[in-house]
């Protein structure tokens, strides 16, 4: 039996953002159903915190799929030839467990992550919110940018980066890119003045984005801190926020924004208030005014690599794509 191998432009043909925003409701719905398989990701670091190997697994029962997510993660990366997440995401038939798909995992990783900040931003930020700063300026912030765009009628966009040629280099490339201008805002801590949107996909193991300065009504996607080490956000803005997680488990073992609030005393468990897929199901109240702030704490799960290469596998089947193999 031959297996389907598809590369990294062929996913991007297969999965537009508007596609997987629609295929990351339903990933967090299923979750909220209890429908999937999904044990914590095991992490491998290399010598000196240089790198990490993680393999992240999922069996989603109403898809009847099964498959894995096998990435390197070296942040170290940025700004060379290498992106900074590399691996493939397997899919195996779910009865007699042959590999059906290896899918490259950079693209899926890349479109899914903003994806699902994309349904989070759709039902907790205001619906006039127009004003976005993404505090980042690599794959993340691009990605982000498109599921900002599709989501939100923007009229403003900011980028923020410790190092601000690479904020120039962002906001020149990805206004031609998209049409539209962007702010590069430089400092040592980013200008979110007046912002709606605010999203923070950077690398950093300090906060880069702080209590005092978040203005009523904002939304927060805070997605680079996916490790208990690592924290984008100080306690004064996880304290001020309504805080909703794609996956509670995870987010109370790995989410370093949450766990160093908690550990300085600031917050508890409660502070969660729940994950995405349960106020989808209509389970838990979102924003509940216009002068909320909402966080959405990004971890990334298995199941959203899972569902997504699935979407893709089952399209490329369909359009005949792909290069099938004997292993």
């Amino acid at each position: 039996m031959k297996t389907l191998i598809l590369n990294r432009k062929e996913v991007h043909q297969l999965l537009p953002m508007n596609e997987c925003i629609d295929v990351m409701a339903e990933t967090f719905k299923v979750l909220g159903n209890k429908g999937i398989l999904q044990p914590q990701r095991t992490v491998m670091w290399l010598p000196e915190k240089m790198g990490v190997l993680a393999m992240m697994p999922a069996y989603v029962g109403d898809l009847d799929t099964m498959g894995v997510k096998v990435i390197s993660v070296f942040p170290g990366n940025h700004g060379t030839q290498f992106d900074s997440h590399q691996g493939m995401v397997m899919l195996f038939d779910t009865h007699n467990g042959r590999p059906l798909a290896i899918i490259d995992a950079s693209e899926i990783t890349a479109i899914r992550t903003a994806a699902a900040s994309g349904v989070a931003t759709k039902i907790l930020a205001r619906e006039d919110a127009s004003d976005l700063v993404i505090l980042g300026s690599g794959v993340q912030a691009r990605e982000h940018l498109r599921a900002m765009l599709f989501i939100r009628n923007i009229k403003r966009t900011r980028v923020w980066n410790p190092y601000p040629d690479l904020a120039r280099q962002f906001a020149e490339s990805e206004g031609v890119l998209q049409g539209i201008d962007i702010e590069p805002v430089e400092g040592e801590k980013a200008d979110v003045e007046g912002a709606d949107i605010i999203c923070t996909v950077t690398p950093s193991l300090e906060p880069v984005l702080f209590g005092d300065t978040i203005p009523d009504g904002a939304h927060i996607n805070a997605v680079g801190a996916s490790q208990p080490n690592a924290r984008e956000l100080d306690a004064a803005t996880v304290v001020k926020s309504r805080m909703f997680v794609d996956c509670r488990e995870s987010a109370l073992k790995e989410s370093g924004d949450f766990l160093f609030a908690r550990q300085e005393g600031e917050v508890s468990d409660k502070h969660i208030l729940g994950e995405i897929g349960e106020i989808l199901l209509g389970r838990v109240e979102g924003r509940k005014s216009a002068d909320d702030i909402t966080l959405f704490e990004s971890l990334g799960m298995a199941s959203e690599d899972v569902i997504s290469a699935q979407h893709v596998y089952s399209k490329a089947v369909e359009k005949g794509m792909g290069t099938l193999i004997e292993l």
